[in-house]
């Protein structure tokens, strides 16, 4: 199976997975890819948007039925679960339609909405607004970018222009986690520790 053929066939299952569990590289990748010719534009669109969709549906639904579980009290423990229900009460509607494009939240977001007192019915319609315009801009950005990308690329391996592409979105993804993991350590290291008090009993 060549590599055209194998995008064709299942870079649209990947996309979604991508939109669901990874972030915005995956939807911008399939822009990228749409803009080649190599996926359907629209179809890379509907991707991403019902993966994010979904897979926030999942986290939501946890939260509200599971809360009580070690799981969830656990996630509940972080300093981003009590920040993001403090966001969530000070602004709702504000919260719910942006926390996808909020760094360090994403995926705990919907968790926390999940055990507070939104009704079920007001997250899935704000979910699915903000999943259409989080998933149409970064597979625009993929598309509407692609020309640039590809030059550069073409420049630097004509010859192997797939794999060149292939190249540079796994170096975005790389660079993309790095500054994640270097984010989460400099939040845990600002984070405000617990004192321990001096055991007297002695």
């Amino acid at each position: 199976m060549s590599i055209e053929s194998f995008i064709s066939q299942y870079g649209l299952a990947a996309i979604f997975l991508g939109a669901a569990f990874e972030g915005e590289t995956s939807v911008v990748t399939g822009g990228l890819l749409a803009h080649q010719h190599l996926l359907p534009l629209v179809g890379s669109a509907v991707a991403a948007v019902t993966g994010s969709f979904f897979a926030d549906q999942l986290f939501f639904f946890a939260g509200r039925h599971y809360r009580d579980t070690k799981r969830v009290r656990r996630i509940a423990e972080k300093p981003a679960f009590a920040k993001a229900l403090d966001t969530l009460d000070r602004h709702p509607t504000v919260f719910i339609l942006g926390f996808r494009f909020l760094y360090g939240l994403r995926t705990i977001s919907p968790i926390a909405i999940g055990t507070s007192h939104i009704p079920a019915r007001t997250f899935v319609v704000l979910n699915a607004i903000s999943a259409l315009v989080w998933g149409v801009l970064f597979t625009g950005i993929g598309y509407v970018f692609g020309d640039g990308l590809i030059q550069l690329v073409d420049k630097v391996m004509p010859k192997q222009k797939l794999v060149g592409v292939a190249i540079l979105v796994a170096v975005a993804a790389l660079v993309i986690a790095a500054i994640r993991f270097w984010r989460g350590r400099h939040a845990r290291k600002a984070a405000p520790q617990p004192t321990v008090s001096p055991d007297r009993s002695r």
